[in-house]
């Protein structure tokens, strides 16, 4: 009895958190509301994104939405604190991949130089290991490991920049995706993420992927396919400590 209580006061704690969260943030979202716009002929343009403050607290129940979310649409997620925390995480995947017919002999990296790093300090022995493959041969590699700009707890979802990392292809051609991502650019909404990206760079990218769980898509009967029109499996590395320097 006394677990289930703690358990639903942990849900509802988490619950608050969120919700006072959303409130905080929907005055900041006005200003960037079109009818607001069309009514007071004010361009949100022209505003600098105002910063999003997040607890240490709040951040850990961000991280926990985000897993629970993205686990929802068959996705995995490994909590880890430090490199030496993601690279056991990594060798870990790789293994268990290498078990199955996904086979992880092939490795393609983005060209970020923090994933490069890691990669190469995986022990386990694989076939190749490339950065930035061409868009022709990543049909032929069995696992793209990159980083992701952000990510958004309420749908556990990936956000990617390709301003600043080349990884878009690295993220959709091979059938495995692992994605590295600090619990700092975790925001709840799709609007947050987006204007924490516009703050960082003075505006948002032409070019932005959004991952949502393993590729999947179904035909006219409704029969669900997975990994068709992308990677079948997808696996998020969140760093829970300071945020990863080249």
């Amino acid at each position: 009895m006394s677990e289930t209580v703690n358990s639903s006061d942990t849900n509802s704690s988490a619950r608050d958190v969120i919700l006072r969260s959303i409130r905080s943030h929907l005055a900041a979202s006005v200003p960037h509301d079109a009818i607001y716009a069309e009514t007071t002929g004010h361009d949100s343009r022209l505003d600098v994104a105002p910063e999003i403050a997040v607890d240490a607290n709040e951040e850990g129940m961000l991280v926990e939405l985000f897993k629970e979310n993205l686990e929802a649409v068959d996705g995995h997620c490994v909590l880890v604190h430090g490199e030496l925390d993601i690279v056991h995480a990594l060798t870990n995947i790789i293994v268990e991949l290498q078990k199955t017919k996904l086979r992880a002999r092939r490795i393609a990296l983005s060209d970020d130089a923090v994933v490069e790093r890691l990669a190469r300090l995986i022990p386990v022995e694989v076939d190749e290991i490339k950065v930035a493959p061409g868009a022709a041969e990543l049909f032929g590699y069995d696992v793209g490991i990159s980083r992701a700009q952000g990510a958004i707890a309420e749908t556990g979802t990936l956000v990617l920049d390709t301003e600043r990392e080349r990884h878009r292809l690295v993220s959709l051609l091979p059938p495995v995706h692992i994605a590295i991502v600090d619990a700092s650019q975790i925001h709840l909404t799709l609007g947050e993420t987006l204007l924490v990206l516009r703050r960082d760079t003075e505006e948002v990218s032409p070019t932005i992927t959004f991952i949502t769980g393993p590729s999947r898509t179904a035909d006219i009967e409704l029969t669900l396919a997975i990994g068709v029109h992308g990677p079948q499996e997808l696996y998020v590395i969140v760093n829970q400590e300071a945020p990863l320097n080249a």
